[in-house]
């Protein structure tokens, strides 16, 4: 066993929608993954499966911290992954409370609410996930108050703000969950800390109904702004794109279902 690489977690065998948007979608993956990987910018545990943790992640943090709807926001809702624990860690520092998502949303509480005036070890620590297991109080949607900017982490991200994660879907739930829930409005604020590598071009990332749009893409080297034309589009749960074993696996979700679905 020893020396054999650990294969890369598969996150979207349990995705919906047309096969070959789906097959797009992972080859796009498989690009970025491979590119960070040549250029040496994926830090521990590596890009291949995730949200790649990349080199430059505390420089796009600060640019990010520069930003008017950052200066803004009171309340900060962040994905639990690596590449944005230095987002985490600064909205901590800077008095916002964050919301962090449970890993897979996996809980009945599927919320870690950090509260900054409590919280029982330093920012950075509190802002990882062991440390929130620990720091931060466990919450159910009803408990969240409403959120001024989301943060989502990225596989890969269009100039045009459409987003790619690690085909889970958890990301698109968790924001269509929030926003039936009255925590996410349309002048909520979406952003995604990215290395450059991760970028792509408008158009060239496969838009799906449930795709949650972004309002600026944050790189260690520059902010952009997504052109969006008109309101964000209102995120719903497509049923019809959730299986079984997906909605099995999150109890909001079960707890959510239309009864016509059950």
């Amino acid at each position: 066993m020893g020396g054999m690489p650990r294969s890369a977690p598969r996150h979207d065998r349990d995705a919906g929608g047309p096969a070959e948007l789906l097959a797009a979608k992972a080859a796009l993956r498989q690009e970025v993954w491979t590119a960070m990987r040549a250029a040496k910018v994926a830090r521990f545990p590596g890009a291949a499966g995730r949200i790649p943790n990349f080199t430059g992640a505390e420089a796009a943090a600060e640019r990010l911290r520069a930003l008017p709807a950052w200066t803004g926001a009171g309340t900060v809702k962040s994905n639990p992954d690596s590449a944005q624990w230095p987002v985490r860690q600064r909205a901590l520092e800077d008095g916002k409370i964050v919301y962090m998502a449970v890993p897979r949303l996996a809980e009945p509480e599927p919320f870690f609410a950090l509260d900054p005036a409590h919280l029982a070890e330093p920012p950075r620590k509190a802002a990882s996930i062991s440390g929130a297991t620990r720091s931060a109080r466990r919450v159910t949607l009803a408990e969240v108050s409403p959120v001024n900017l989301v943060v989502m982490g990225c596989v890969a991200a269009a100039e045009d703000g459409v987003r790619l994660g690690k085909g889970g879907g958890f990301a698109d739930l968790e924001f269509a969950l929030a926003t039936a829930a009255g925590l996410i409005g349309p002048d909520t604020v979406c952003v995604t800390t990215v290395h450059e590598l991760q970028v792509r071009a408008a158009g060239t990332i496969p838009l799906t109904s449930h795709d949650v749009p972004l309002d600026f893409i944050v790189t260690p080297d520059r902010v952009i702004e997504c052109r969006r034309s008109g309101p964000r589009p209102a995120a719903s749960i497509d049923w019809d794109d959730l299986t079984e074993e997906k909605i099995a696996a999150i109890p909001l979700l079960a707890a959510q279902r239309p009864l016509a679905q059950r």
